[in-house]
């Protein structure tokens, strides 16, 4: 136990044999209970968990492969039917530092939040240590996350060296979160809804030899397209499912005045182009003042969420 509270770690875990048995090695003494889950992996990972021999440990075994989502959804249900207290996702592939676990843990205790995670930009030293990829891909996820999430305050969403209260992780859906590499990102839209207090803490951001199977073109294209979609399944079970808020009011009065105003310009504007003519004063304020009222309600509605932001008790 951890300043008299118990401590599950989960980790996702698909074809990391050669990281995976250091990772269990190194996993502090005042960890109560482990629980590995192996994604189907195709090479020695299972046997490479078995062969550490540590009673603590539960090895489960995907059929198929999941993902990390899947993999944590069936760790996360395992670790609350064994676990009251602190749920941590730690990865198999040894980027994360089980000596940093009490960094995540403290805040947890002391009632300062009831979600931390690793934050890998708060310590600029190591941040060169960063692919540059990697690094381009969480500015673009960090502030598409911050929309699609609500979570205004934190960075660095895509880091999955987490932990939470057992009582936050039963307010997940399961079977709703991502099951690929958007489970984190996702996990942060679901706690918002519930006001959960999101704490980030520093990190370092240790890379070996791991291989990464996430490209630019997953982070450009796929995420931002499930980001809107989250953005707009938060928006309505929060904003309007169980408050109809002033933040639903403003958005849902604003974004179709906003909309209504770009394309009516545009069209008023090709219109003009291909016809040589000029359009008169009334047709362009048909569009320009839905359009700068648009503006204003979606861009009030944005600061209300800021101001809104569930954040520690720090």
């Amino acid at each position: 136990m951890y300043r008299e509270t118990h401590i599950h770690v989960v980790i996702p875990a698909y074809n990391v044999a050669p990281h995976i048995e250091g990772v269990l090695r190194t996993l502090p003494d005042f960890v109560d209970a482990v629980t590995v889950v192996d994604d189907a992996s195709v090479d020695a990972t299972a046997g490479e968990v078995e062969r550490v021999a540590d009673p603590r440990v539960v090895l489960l075994r995907h059929a198929e492969n999941q993902g990390v989502g899947g993999a944590m959804a069936t760790g996360l249900a395992d670790a609350l039917a064994r676990t009251e207290g602190i749920v941590v996702k730690m990865d198999g592939d040894g980027q994360m530092d089980p000596a940093e676990l009490p960094a995540l843990l403290d805040p947890i205790v002391d009632g300062e939040a009831d979600y931390t995670k690793g934050n890998r930009f708060l310590r600029s030293r190591e941040l060169a240590a960063m692919p540059k990829v990697r690094l381009f891909g969480n500015f673009v996820l960090t502030f598409l996350t911050k929309l699609a999430s609500g979570y205004w305050n934190v960075f660095d969403p895509q880091n999955g060296y987490l932990a939470m209260r057992s009582e936050v992780a039963a307010l997940l859906d399961l079977e709703q979160i991502s099951r690929r590499y958007f489970f984190e990102n996702d996990m942060l839209v679901n706690l918002n809804i519930f006001d959960v207090p999101v704490l980030d803490v520093a990190m370092a951001a240790r890379y070996g030899d791991e291989a990464s199977s996430m490209n630019l073109w997953q982070v450009v294209v796929t995420f931002p397209c499930h980001l809107f979609r989250r953005y707009w399944y938060r928006f309505y079970q929060k904003h309007v499912l169980r408050d109809f808020s002033p933040i639903a009011l403003f958005m849902l009065l604003g974004l179709p005045m906003l909309l209504w105003g770009i394309l009516f310009g545009g069209y008023t504007w090709l219109h003009s182009i291909v016809h040589h003519a000029f359009a008169s004063t009334g047709t362009v304020m048909l569009s320009v003042l839905p359009f700068l009222v648009g503006f204003e309600l979606v861009l009030q509605a944005i600061v209300l969420e800021i101001h809104a932001t569930p954040r520690s008790r720090r």
